[in-house]
């Protein structure tokens, strides 16, 4: 049995192996694939290859059936130079294609061809995932950014999307009403340092806690700025009901129009 607790079969002596062991299921999609790769290696930060330059490149293993010899084969892929090498890996004897997947990346991982990326020079992160998952925090187009963005649209009110409030000044809001003077904000819980929800850094410790105040700190002086040129500031946590959240800000919107007279398209 291996890891997810599929059954070898030694050799392929008297039929070829089922379709399922080592084809692809037909129509999927690129995100569904690259799923399937990173599940199998047991997270994307391993799926790295040396290329000849020195830099790295995110590799695949891919499964090849020799008719003759009912044996499956597994093969490393990446791109190089408008090239895509393929580096044998070895023999998977698997029943399903995830079981001889997740058997090659260890093959792969044992012989050393693949790996994480040693960290940039400078980087903040302590360590590959961590700066994986540090890239893969979106500074735009979040999910509860989009959802508020959806309810207050369909509310009727248009706004501008991370966009600077002030010519001139280097902030930027994720909407923006502008005849209304509104800016809101879409805070992540982690990055903004949320009462509720920030969990200190076990790893840099004093690293993110310096830089999590100075996010807090860069917020508030935001916010002063703002009110002084006569606008309002909205700020929503992540984990807000985007609901309530977006009623919030419709009502801030909608009381520029009441109170001037003013008709927001």
């Amino acid at each position: 049995m291996n890891a997810a607790g599929e059954s070898r079969q030694v050799g392929w002596k008297d039929k070829p192996p089922p379709e399922r062991a080592w084809r692809g299921r037909q129509g999927r999609t690129r995100k569904a694939i690259v799923a399937e790769q990173d599940r199998a290696a047991g997270g994307r930060e391993g799926r790295y290859v040396k290329r000849e330059n020195g830099d790295y490149a995110l590799a695949s293993i891919t499964l090849k059936l020799l008719p003759r010899t009912r044996r499956i084969r597994a093969y490393l892929r990446w791109s190089e130079n408008g090239r895509s090498p393929a580096l044998y890996v070895g023999e998977v004897e698997h029943v399903t294609r995830a079981a001889n997947l997740e058997q090659a990346w260890q093959i792969a991982k044992d012989r050393g061809m693949v790996g994480e990326r040693p960290l940039p020079e400078g980087s903040w992160a302590s360590s590959p995932a961590a700066r994986s998952s540090m890239r893969g925090n979106r500074g735009r187009d979040t999910t509860p950014e989009l959802r508020i963005r959806s309810l207050l649209h369909r509310e009727g009110l248009r706004y501008r999307v991370s966009a600077r409030p002030l010519p001139g000044v280097r902030r930027t809001a994720d909407l923006v009403f502008t005849r209304a003077r509104v800016a809101v904000f879409v805070d992540g819980c982690f990055w903004h340092g949320c009462p509720d929800h920030c969990r200190p850094a076990r790893t840099n410790s004093d690293f993110w806690r310096t830089k999590i105040e100075g996010n807090r700190a860069r917020d508030v002086q935001t916010d002063q700025v703002l009110a002084s040129a006569g606008w309002r500031s909205i700020r929503i946590w992540e984990h807000e009901d985007p609901v309530k959240a977006a009623g919030r800000v419709a009502a801030a919107v909608r009381d520029f129009a009441a109170r001037d007279d003013h008709k927001i398209p």
